[in-house]
């Protein structure tokens, strides 16, 4: 049994109870959120950790992604990176890994994870290709499947499938003239099989095989973005667009399996375009959860792409994302080491919360309002704790905090608060009530 098919079934699990807790909702509407394919709650059968939904009326999520690459990187340094994550507030991380001993890899880092952990299976089906000297052609339906089922039983909570990359819908990135072409290294990898065989899609053709492996270990798909634009003069194309519906269409087969299912999205794209292609997911998707990347509004800023994907991610969690993966200060230029891993997740952080204060969510806004109180109070302590990263405020604060006073070296004498503050009727006493009562 699936969380999906328990909610269909009207029963409430323990994982449904805890995110109901956790995100001040009531069990029942976490069930029918589930029940109805909006929520999803990642969380293999073989793995225990306090679970986390996804999805709507639910606090917008982050993903740090980890892993080795074939030329750099070690599981003691992806497992370093994977509490650097979690320190940072993600709320799951993807092993990405490409490089040697991926079993080992991943294995180590589901057993340290106490937060939910996803993969895309076919990388390692690739990297022993690579191994063994051989193309991506030599790759069967067999070998991917298998892989797929390997890592279900270890305990994967989700799996990308880049099953919506067609022959038909690939065809349209060459005829459309695409500045980048195929950016995920999914998408390409299969768009190569595909033109090397003579050949569908193995995991569309073999999609209910899928279906079976992911229903047995309650693993949640996410049906990725193969065809995502990699640049901006590439969003909302007609190959990004073909790629959605063929998603659209297997995510329903996925629930009526009982598999529970999100989708995947850009990528890099206009900010003027991203409210737009969430409301298309949303219409297309039957409103399943929707996991993006960045996205990324400009792709003139290597080195500070993690506050490109914070202006689109804040812009898509305002429209309605459910689900960001952060973008580091080494996108696009080399694997990223523990800071930019902290970096990114501080940055995709900032982002959800600004999302989630413009959708509405209930206790979204709160947090703001004491922080709001504590610097009215000149009240450091209270700055500190209300802050999404607690270590670099006080870092900064201490290094340069007037030794006198309680004023930073900004203003001095002449802070504004301590001015008002100082004046007749003022509400110095009333934001600290605030501020203790929301605490």
């Amino acid at each position: 049994m699936t969380q999906l098919s328990w909610a269909l079934e009207g029963k409430i699990t323990p994982e449904m109870a805890v995110v109901a807790e956790k995100e001040n909702r009531t069990p029942e509407e976490i069930r029918q959120g589930v029940a109805r394919g909006v929520i999803v709650i990642p969380k293999n059968v073989g793995r225990e950790f306090s679970a986390e939904g996804i999805g709507q009326g639910l606090r917008t999520k982050v993903n740090a992604n980890i892993g080795t690459s074939g030329v750099q990187g070690s599981v003691e340094v992806e497992l370093a990176k994977l509490d650097a994550a979690v320190r940072a507030g993600a709320h799951s991380v993807m092993d990405l890994s490409t490089g040697r001993d991926l079993s080992r890899t991943r294995r180590l880092i589901l057993d340290n994870s106490p937060v939910m952990v996803g993969a895309v299976p076919m990388y390692a089906v690739a990297a022993d290709l690579v191994d063994e000297g051989k193309g991506i052609e030599a790759m069967t339906s067999r070998m991917l499947l298998d892989s797929i089922e390997t890592q279900c039983a270890e305990g994967i909570d989700y799996i990308t499938v880049h099953c919506g990359v067609t022959r038909g819908a690939v065809a349209r990135t060459h005829a459309e003239d695409r500045v980048a072409g195929i950016v995920s290294r999914g998408g390409a990898l299969l768009a190569a099989w595909m033109d090397r065989n003579g050949r569908e899609n193995p995991l569309l053709e073999d999609y209910d095989a899928l279906l079976d492996i992911a229903f047995r270990y309650d693993v949640t798909l996410s049906l990725g973005d193969g065809l995502r634009p990699g640049a901006v003069s590439d969003a909302t194309d007609a190959a990004q667009i073909e790629e959605l519906l063929v998603i659209g269409k297997l995510a329903r087969r996925a629930r009526a399996r009982g598999v529970q299912v999100m989708i995947e999205g850009p990528g890099h794209m206009p900010l003027n375009q991203i409210a737009g292609n969430v409301m298309l997911q949303k219409r297309i998707c039957d409103n399943a959860p929707f996991y993006v990347l960045g996205p990324l509004t400009t792709d003139l800023a290597p080195g500070y792409d993690h506050i490109t994907a914070a202006i689109g991610g804040a812009a898509a969690a305002a429209a309605g994302a459910d689900f960001l993966c952060y973008v580091t200060p080494a996108e696009h230029l080399c694997l990223p080491n523990m800071e930019d891993v902290r970096m990114g997740v501080i940055s995709a952080r900032i982002a959800a919360h600004s999302g989630d204060i413009a959708k509405g969510l209930p206790g979204a806004i709160d947090r703001d309002r004491v922080m709001s109180a504590a610097r009215k109070d000149l009240d450091w302590e209270g700055m500190f704790a209300a802050a999404l990263d607690q270590e670099l405020p006080r870092k900064r604060w201490e290094e340069n905090r007037e030794r006198e006073g309680k004023t930073c070296t900004m203003c001095g004498k002449l802070c504004a608060m301590q001015a008002h503050n100082s004046l007749s009727g003022g509400t110095e006493g009333h934001c600290r009530s605030a501020a203790g009562a929301l605490g």
